[in-house]
């Protein structure tokens, strides 16, 4: 598996499934994490992943790599209510995520853009 099927798989099961078997499978127990409202290590998916709510759901996206870093821009619908965009980047290393940073956003329809484009995904 090369580190985009690694990413894609990792999210999809973790976020899609809510598979909590996936941070045993991909994520590094050092995890590194550059978000500010979110903790090193795994804890946080441990707590937060059973509590998402029933219409909770991931929608993977457009996937990047350079080499041990792979972006994936994906929309998280009713994350706390709202319905956000995110591009995701991570360092992999020996096939673990060790490493994280994103930036997210809560989606504006495309009706309501002033291009009228919409934020996903990426066609």
């Amino acid at each position: 598996m090369n580190n985009k099927e690694l990413v894609l798989a990792a999210m999809t099961r973790l976020f899609g499934q809510r598979d909590l078997s996936a941070l045993d499978a991909y994520w590094d127990s050092g995890y590194v994490q550059h978000n500010p409202r979110m903790p090193n290590g795994l804890a946080f998916f441990q707590q937060v992943i059973p509590s998402l709510p029933a219409d909770f759901r991931y929608e993977p996206g457009l996937v990047l790599d350079d080499g041990e870093f792979v972006s994936i821009h994906g929309r998280y619908v009713n994350w706390s209510g709202k319905t956000m965009i995110g591009v995701d980047i991570f360092r992999v290393k020996d096939g673990r995520l060790v490493e994280h940073w994103d930036v997210i956003q809560e989606e504006v329809p495309a009706a309501q853009t002033l291009t009228g484009n919409a934020m996903f995904p990426i066609a």
